[in-house]
């Protein structure tokens, strides 16, 4: 019983934390700097005063990951 508790107050904590979370966006393309000009754009489009790419890597194309920030 006292893990279910502690699992709604997680959830309930979780959630009224979820509005101040960065949204994130992922592009792909065939060079670093392509991908990186296509998440500036989504940033732009968002109205995100900035972001911070969290991931990116390659293998037949380049696939990454960041983080916006109002």
């Amino acid at each position: 019983m006292k893990s279910i508790k502690n699992f709604v107050a997680v959830i309930a904590l979780a959630s009224s934390f979820g509005t101040f979370a960065a949204q994130t966006v992922t592009a792909t393309d065939t060079t670093l700097s392509g991908a990186e000009a296509k998440i500036a754009a989504q940033a732009q489009q968002a109205g995100a005063s900035s972001y911070q790419i969290t991931e990116a890597y390659n293998g037949n194309q380049v696939h990454m990951t960041a983080e916006l920030t109002k």
